[in-house]
């Protein structure tokens, strides 16, 4: 299976990008498409520790910058790299597609190219928060930072899907991010999205809080995408300052450091799975084709995973499958666009 990577999106990029191309085809065996310019990304290669004949190149020519209007930016530069990614899989060429640069031109890169699985409204990015039972897909997380109910019902819908297939949950429960569990509260949209969801094809939980959410309470938790991004930044922020807090606290005092050296393994555990690198990527559910979008400061390790988790949607079916699930009976519940 051939994957494209966007070889120049990204903050550490094309260092790290390619490291992590690197890495994901001496442990996996995949085959990794590097689109970008081609000289830079040469010395790159020639730079590893040894060389590995899965890596392909496609000359691109130019980037999209992170300030740069999305839309405007992917009609205009038609040589980007994430654009030339794009079409790649869109030729047969490729399977899906993992960029770490800007996430508006990735969307804006797909749905040109690949358009919109039929009865799809708007694409939404789901990504995987570690909680205290394990993990929760939280969407939408900032493709779309306004949304009507029929949006969240299809988001319920995909992100359900995506956890049965990639995390192996047979019935995962989905939660209505809100300000309180009753059925009455929260805002307009809340209110008249949780009829639907009570409708929808999908194992439904109820309205959740914010801190149901790292708890675990529910597999899926579905808000719209100003919501979500707040939640994602924060709790990277709040994870990232409590183990900056819990390394003074242990080193305040000499019966505190060995203390320190003595849950140094347990400490360790707990940094690997906050670490947003461990999940890879955050796959953008509703565009057709497969797509993995990165932070920006993703490095390699972030890179290899991502990429381990676009194969995974491929040969899971996931596009299919999403595809499949918009079937008549849940039209009366307004899933499909033209609510």
């Amino acid at each position: 299976m051939k994957i494209a990577l966007d070889a120049m999106g990204g903050d550490h990029a094309p260092r790290e990008i390619v490291r992590g191309a690197w890495e994901a085809c001496r442990e996996n065996g995949l085959e990794v498409v590097l689109v970008g310019d081609r000289d830079t990304l040469v010395k790159e290669i020639d730079e590893l520790a040894e060389p590995c004949s899965a890596l392909e190149i496609v000359h691109a020519t130019e980037v999209i910058a992170m300030d740069e209007a999305p839309a405007v930016a992917v009609r205009r530069k038609k040589n980007a790299s994430v654009v030339v990614a794009a079409e790649l899989v869109r030729s047969g060429h490729v399977k899906a597609m993992v960029s770490a640069g800007s996430t508006g031109a990735t969307m804006a890169a797909a749905l040109l190219n690949w358009g919109r699985i039929p009865g799809i409204a708007r694409p939404a990015i789901a990504s995987v928060l570690p909680t205290v039972r394990g993990v929760t897909i939280l969407l939408d997380v900032g493709a779309n930072v306004d949304c009507k109910p029929k949006h969240l019902l299809q988001f319920a819908v995909m992100g359900s899907l995506y956890a049965q297939k990639i995390l192996g949950i047979d019935s995962p429960r989905v939660g209505l991010v809100n300000v309180g569990e009753e059925s009455s509260k929260g805002n307009e949209l809340t209110q008249q999205t949780y009829p639907l969801l009570q409708e929808a094809p999908v194992n439904f939980y109820g309205n959740i809080e914010g801190r149901d959410i790292f708890q675990g309470t529910v597999d899926v938790a579905v808000c719209d995408g100003f919501v979500g991004n707040v939640v994602l930044k924060t709790g990277e922020g709040l994870a990232d300052a409590l183990m900056k807090m819990i390394k003074r606290e242990m080193q305040q005092s000499s019966l505190a450091k060995i203390g320190a050296t003595l849950t140094l393994p347990a400490m360790r555990n707990l940094k690997k799975r906050l670490d947003y690198s461990e999940y890879g990527g955050a796959p953008l559910l509703g565009v057709n084709g497969v797509a993995i979008v990165c932070h920006g400061t993703s490095r390699a390790l972030a890179i290899k995973n991502a990429l381990f988790r676009a194969r995974e949607s491929v040969e899971a079916g996931l596009i299919g499958a999403i595809g499949a699930s918009l079937h008549d009976p849940v039209r009366e519940v307004g899933y499909v666009d033209g609510m």
